[in-house]
């Protein structure tokens, strides 16, 4: 069973960067879908961004296009998210999902961390 394990959150001011990680407890495949979502308080998750299968190509929700950044390191096992000029609203859970498209409906991903809280405020 695939376990996705995700860290880098914190408090950073409006303007500041954040890199967030997330780790998988075994390989995943070319073939698989990966992603972050993330939850503001009283909201339902949102997409963010995610690679598709082969590390093909990238898509972003359209607040975080232009300032974050996805990735994926086969090798190392890992996704990444850079988050360049971070505003307030991108205040929330971030979550590293894994599933078999990317979509951005969250009810299509099987695989979810734990979650990494980021606040974004001066």
């Amino acid at each position: 069973q695939l376990q996705l394990r995700e860290s880098g959150g914190g408090l950073v001011q409006p303007g500041h960067s954040l890199r967030l990680s997330c780790t998988a407890s075994t390989p995943i495949y070319s073939s698989t879908v990966v992603a972050w979502f993330r939850q503001a308080p009283g909201k339902e998750r949102d997409f963010v961004a995610c690679v598709y299968r082969s590390g093909t190509g990238t898509a972003y929700a359209g607040p975080v296009k232009g300032r974050f950044t996805i990735s994926r390191d086969m090798a190392a096992n890992t996704i990444s998210l850079q988050m360049d000029n971070l505003q307030s609203e991108d205040t929330a859970v971030y979550y590293c999902v894994a599933g078999t498209y990317c979509t951005r409906g969250p009810e299509t991903y099987k695989y979810w961390g734990q979650g990494t809280q980021v606040t974004v405020s001066s």
